[in-house]
């Protein structure tokens, strides 16, 4: 079972917490992140674009000149894709980009980039996170206890508002509640703090 070091909110070490082998301790699945990632992006598409075709565009319901005789183009209707202000062809239309994947590949997926983390020491287990005010400078210091640099962060906890709020406005970081824990953000971010009960609930529902 990994073990990894337990903090306390100053950055300093509290004891060492043992991590679940079955979530922290899964080798590395590139495929299955790749198709977890594409799956969560492409089901936050709208697809509710549209282009109107000939026979939606307004107009066009005469034809502009006899077919034989002037000289000209046959045509049919002014609203002809050749025309300007005429219909589109093979357009975009309304659609649907959802894409299935199991369950159990979906939580292998996060398994596997959770263990990532941990080989990479880049997961840092936190006793508690309580803000002393309800101000951005509070995470901000939080933060810098772990001198993580430019680095992204993504905090995680048991569902704390308050932290939510105050991390909103900072680049590169975000806090989330450990009910909305995903694979994309897991990726997207370098560095991942989570609660000491936030690693409970993780491993409730993904041991």
């Amino acid at each position: 079972m990994p073990k990894v070091t337990l903090y306390n909110m100053n950055g300093a070490s509290a004891g060492e917490i043992e991590l679940s082998d079955g979530v922290f301790g899964v080798d590395y699945n590139e495929a299955v992140i790749h198709q977890a990632v594409v799956r969560q992006l492409a089901n936050e598409r709208l697809g509710t674009h549209a282009t109107k075709t000939r026979g939606m565009v307004r107009g066009g319901g005469k034809k502009p000149w006899r077919q034989k005789g002037t000289g000209r183009a046959r045509v049919g209707s002014i609203r002809s894709p050749l025309w300007v202000g005429g219909g589109t062809v093979f357009g975009p239309q309304p659609r649907k980009y959802t894409k299935a994947m199991p369950r159990k590949a979906r939580r292998l997926a996060v398994k596997s980039a959770l263990s990532t983390k941990v080989r990479e020491n880049d997961i840092f287990v936190v006793d508690e996170i309580k803000l002393a005010n309800a101000k951005t400078k509070e995470v901000l210091n939080l933060l810098n206890n772990f001198e993580i640099g430019n680095d992204k962060a993504l905090i995680v906890t048991e569902g704390d508002a308050v932290l939510e709020r105050c991390a909103r406005n900072i680049q590169g970081i975000k806090a989330m509640p450990v009910t909305a824990l995903n694979i994309y953000d897991i990726v997207h971010y370098t560095k991942l703090f989570v609660t000491k009960g936030a690693v409970a609930r993780i491993e409730e529902v993904l041991g």
